[in-house]
């Protein structure tokens, strides 16, 4: 792999996903109760571990992958969280639905992903949600693919720019969901979402790399 990504390629992404969420699931969980429900690492968790036991056996297409993946996630993740990450590989799969994957073709369906997560929960950057770290990273994936980048190289400044738009929630109060409640006091945390966010990108960055 290094000009095309494979379907196995987007599983072993799926699957990392799990895996590091699984890892980081109490970190996750101690964010959200600081702004929110306390349930953010759990909830992703146990949504993710439901979407791996249905990828065996493996989804016949891209399109089938991120279908099963997305309407796994709206059935079994409850709060936000469900809803906007199953929007996000809804909307993925049909940008993937022809031809081969390459960075360009990606990264659009990145970006029809992140697009359908800001249709659905209205929220834009500034506002301290997952937005934060996803348009960043579909902004830089887009720059690094014009630009030539292979898949492996686009993921590598998608994750960097995910993880700085995460870092950036910090200080914001909040202007979205259940931490906007808390006004000024929802500053000085990171927002879960956009933590687990930079998860997501963090782990298409490894998988890409290890299989160029």
């Amino acid at each position: 792999m290094s000009g095309t990504v494979a379907l196995d390629d987007l599983v072993s992404w799926i699957r990392a996903f799990r895996d590091t969420v699984q890892q980081h699931k109490d970190e996750l969980t101690q964010l959200d109760s600081a702004i929110g429900d306390a349930d953010h690492g759990s909830n992703m968790a146990r949504g993710l571990d439901a979407v791996v036991a249905r990828l065996d056996p493996r989804p016949a297409s891209p399109t089938d992958l991120f279908k099963t993946v997305g309407m796994t996630l709206v059935s079994s993740v409850g709060g936000a969280s469900g809803p906007l990450y199953g929007t996000l590989f809804l909307r993925m799969g049909p940008a993937l639905s022809e031809g081969e994957v390459d960075a360009t073709t990606l990264g659009a369906a990145l970006r029809a992903g992140v697009e359908g997560v800001v249709a659905r929960g209205k929220a834009e950057l500034g506002d301290k949600t997952m937005i934060d770290a996803l348009w960043p990273a579909v902004d830089a994936w887009d720059t690094a693919a014009a630009a030539g980048a292979t898949p492996a190289a686009a993921a590598r400044a998608a994750a960097e720019a995910a993880a700085r738009g995460r870092d950036a929630t910090e200080p914001l109060v909040a202007r979205k969901g259940r931490a906007s409640y808390l006004g000024e006091r929802s500053a000085g945390h990171l927002d879960p979402g956009a933590t687990s966010a930079t998860m997501l990108l963090e782990a298409l960055r490894d998988t890409l790399a290890a299989a160029e």
